[in-house]
C-alpha cells in the first residue's frame, strides 16, 4: 500500500469541513474509519456536520501530523458526502469506528457514543493533496 492510505488508516483524528445552508464554512474534528476507497464518520443527525451535508454534499477533510521537519506530514482532500440513515449499517459502521479508539465496545463511553450515533457521514473522497517536510 501506499504512504497516504498507511497514514490514512493509522491515524486518529480527521477535521472534516462542510459548509451551512447560509454558506458558512463549519471545521469539526471527528474519529473516523478510512476503508481505502471512502471515509466513515459516526455522527448523530442533530449535529452541525450532519444537518451541513444534508443541504450541500461537498465536502473537504484534513489529517496532518508533525511541528518539526521533518516528521510533517499531511493527506487533504474533497469530495462528495452521504448520509447513511439505515439503523443497521449505522450500527456495525459506528461499531468499526468506536473499535478504532476504544479496546471494547463495554467501555461505559463506547456504549454512550454508539447509542447516540443515528447516522454516518461517508465520505467518497475525488481529490488527495498530500504534504510533508
Amino acid at each position: 500500500m501506499n504512504k497516504r492510505y498507511e497514514f490514512l488508516k493509522s491515524q486518529k483524528v480527521l477535521r472534516l469541513a462542510t459548509i451551512s445552508k447560509n454558506k458558512t464554512p463549519h471545521i469539526a474534528p471527528v474519529w473516523y474509519l478510512y476503508s481505502g476507497k471512502k471515509i466513515y464518520i459516526g455522527t448523530n443527525t442533530r449535529t452541525n456536520k450532519a444537518k451541513n451535508v444534508k443541504s450541500n454534499k461537498r465536502v473537504a477533510f484534513c489529517v496532518d501530523v508533525g511541528i518539526n521537519a521533518p516528521n510533517i506530514y499531511g493527506v487533504m482532500g474533497q469530495g462528495n458526502a452521504n448520509l447513511i440513515l439505515e439503523n443497521n449499517k449505522v450500527k456495525t459502521i459506528a461499531k468499526k469506528i468506536l473499535l478504532r479508539y476504544f479496546k471494547t465496545l463495554e467501555n461505559k463511553s463506547a456504549k454512550e457514543l454508539l447509542d447516540d450515533t443515528d447516522c454516518i457521514i461517508e465520505i467518497i473522497p475525488e481529490k488527495f493533496s498530500v504534504w510533508n517536510f
